[in-house]
């Protein structure tokens, strides 16, 4: 048997190099996500709200981003694409939303309005929250059409 017989066998289908790919890199935006809102919660701990204070949500916010970077890793199911992509977008969202709109305290969470960019890590994160939201979306529509395909397989 050649090298040439053996080729089809070993080689890796592409899809699955991209869900690789993927998982990798939305798993890395997640772990930046975490440890940017761990190095700043200390600083946001005064901010209190009803329920909950500036700096328990940003550690909140930061053992849910790592929580799914790992199942991610070890777990690539279509759910944990839907919260990694929810978990960013909507970090992402909220550090956009609270730089130019004072929205005030709502809901029990802290007044959190700060327009500038210029604190660490917050512009950051926001590129990485936007990014990952995104290479998430993409993680979840490739395991999808890989379970698609996978289910219009012929059986024998």
């Amino acid at each position: 048997m050649s090298s040439t017989d053996l080729r089809p066998v070993m080689a890796v289908p592409r899809h699955r190099i991209l869900l690789g790919v993927l998982q990798l890199a939305t798993s890395a935006g997640l772990v930046i996500d975490a440890v940017v809102h761990l190095r700043v919660a200390a600083d946001y701990e005064p901010v209190q709200g009803i329920l909950i204070g500036e700096g328990t949500l940003f550690r909140a916010q930061a053992v849910v981003a790592l929580v799914l970077a790992v199942l991610l890793l070890v777990w690539p199911r279509r759910w944990v694409w839907v919260l990694a992509a929810l978990t960013a977008a909507s970090a992402a969202g909220a550090v956009i939303l609270y730089t130019y709109v004072d929205l005030g305290a709502i809901a029990g969470l802290p007044h959190m309005y700060e327009p500038t960019w210029l604190p660490p890590g917050k512009l950051v994160s926001a590129v990485a929250e936007a990014t990952t939201a995104v290479l998430a979306v993409a993680g979840f529509v490739v395991t999808w059409r890989m379970a698609r395909n996978r289910d219009r397989r012929p059986t024998l």
